[in-house]
């Protein structure tokens, strides 16, 4: 995923670059898709809402951060001891997907390959494999087989970067970047002698091929990332348009992220990526269709010693804050290197299953509700316009709800935990519902309110 420091330098460029300067313009479009298909193809994805992440690779042995490899500059012959060391042989991707079930998800993206250039996959392009390591296996086929068996839809995260590969060069954000105090132009050309981006690129076309052509259906394809500017790498550097052409062409209704960076392109991308963002920020998406990633601690890949867990509560607000503004939320784990999920995120995945074994209702199939509703203070609402219910999510709880200029709008109030019915007076235009004085044993408390 996009490092934090790198997410400034991105966004600076973003905001010089010509696709900002087309907004009143017309976009340009890679295919002849129309926006009724579009919507078609889409449609279980924005009624499902709720996804599981997993970013897994060599990095899980280190257990210091995904990015260890960068933050660390390690060369491919430091970071080989990973690869002789990787074995994962506690790998369950049953117990994975039965978890991601129970937790509510609905659809499931794995790392195939992260910026480390580690494949979960037997690739016939490369050594630098699973297969090849102790594990023997094909991770991503289990993975896939296993998901599928419990109804959940999977996809496919791949990294556009790759520190492992010859071809590849070195950039600014590579773990052979040159240091400070050095003349950078002339030591990235040093360093880049030899290597040869068109190589990389068939290199990516072929192993993107092997994963869109040999597992069956792919519902999702995460591409990681674009990084535009001095001593970055863009579209062109990936020949984005091309490649985007290649995979409709080869999975023709599976939905992609943005991080190509084909802004310009009124059908570059399929949704929007907002990372590791504060509910409050994702207001500004309303109306778009995008996904926040986000993680039950701070770092992507396993980090033993990581503190900065979120609570339950956090993760809810998180869910309930994603659908409130209409868009998705894809929640990751990073499995430990013997392949089991740490303690932490599987109480965390199972206290959210118990929320989303009573309140679900308020999730699947919802989105934000009409600008006629306002929102009560310390709460979120969602909307299903399919059973026209509106859901009023309690954050705090104090015995009463005022709902301001909702009279003459609602029909019945209740509990969504346990239906039960919710009296209620009126107040000039306002509504105000009796709750019990003594708060449900439910984290979030839900309200249901039939329109």
């Amino acid at each position: 995923m996009i490092k934090r420091r790198c997410k400034q330098l991105l966004i600076a460029a973003l905001l010089c670059s010509p696709a900002m300067t087309l907004q009143a313009q017309e976009k340009k479009r890679i295919g002849n898709e129309t926006a009724a298909q579009k919507e078609q193809r889409m449609a279980w994805w924005t009624h499902d809402r709720f996804g599981m992440f997993i970013h897994w690779g060599l990095y899980a042995l280190p257990a210091r951060h995904e990015w260890v490899k960068h933050n660390e500059q390690l060369t491919n012959e430091q970071y080989q001891k990973y690869f002789d060391l990787f074995n994962p042989n506690q790998f369950d991707p049953k117990s994975w997907a039965k978890q991601a079930k129970a937790a509510g998800m609905k659809y499931a993206v794995l790392t195939t390959k992260h910026h480390e250039g580690f494949c979960l996959f037997d690739s016939r392009y490369t050594d630098y494999k699973a297969t090849n390591t102790a594990a023997k296996r094909d991770l991503v086929k289990e993975f896939v087989d296993a998901f599928r068996a419990e109804g959940i839809k999977v996809g496919f995260y791949y990294s556009l970067i790759d520190w492992h590969h010859p071809d590849f060069t070195v950039d600014g954000v590579h773990p052979l970047r040159p240091g400070n105090g050095v003349n950078a132009d002339s030591a990235y050309a040093a360093m880049n002698k030899g290597r040869d981006m068109n190589k990389y690129r068939q290199y990516m076309r072929n192993q993107l091929t092997e994963l869109l052509t040999k597992y069956g259906k792919i519902d999702i394809l995460w591409l990681d990332f674009s990084y535009p500017g001095k001593n970055g790498k863009d579209k062109n550097d990936w020949d984005a348009v091309n490649l985007l052409k290649m995979i409709r062409k080869l999975q023709p209704n599976i939905i992609v992220d943005n991080r190509l960076n084909l802004d310009e392109y009124e059908d570059g991308a399929d949704f929007l990526t907002p990372e590791q963002v504060r509910v409050d920020e994702l207001a500004q998406y309303r109306g778009k269709t995008w996904e926040t990633c986000q993680t039950f601690s701070g770092s992507w890949g396993y980090y033993r010693d990581e503190n900065s867990w979120k609570s339950t509560h956090q993760l809810l607000e998180l869910l309930i804050g994603s659908v409130s503004r209409g868009g998705n939320l894809i929640l990751n784990v990073g499995p430990t290197a013997r392949g089991v999920f740490d303690y932490r995120a599987q109480n965390a995945l199972g206290n959210i299953g118990d929320w989303m074994k009573a309140n679900s209702e308020s999730i699947y199939g919802c989105t934000y509700a009409p600008e006629s509703f306002k929102t009560p203070e310390n709460t979120m609402l969602t909307y299903n316009p399919t059973t026209k219910r509106l859901y009023v999510h309690l954050l705090e709880y104090n015995g009463h709800l005022t709902l301001p200029g909702y009279n003459n709008k609602i029909k019945y109030a209740q509990f969504l935990h346990d239906n039960s019915e919710l009296k209620y007076t009126t107040s000039g235009e306002d509504i105000v519902i009796s709750l019990p004085e003594k708060k449900p044993n439910v984290e979030v408390p839900v309200v249901e309110l039939v329109l």
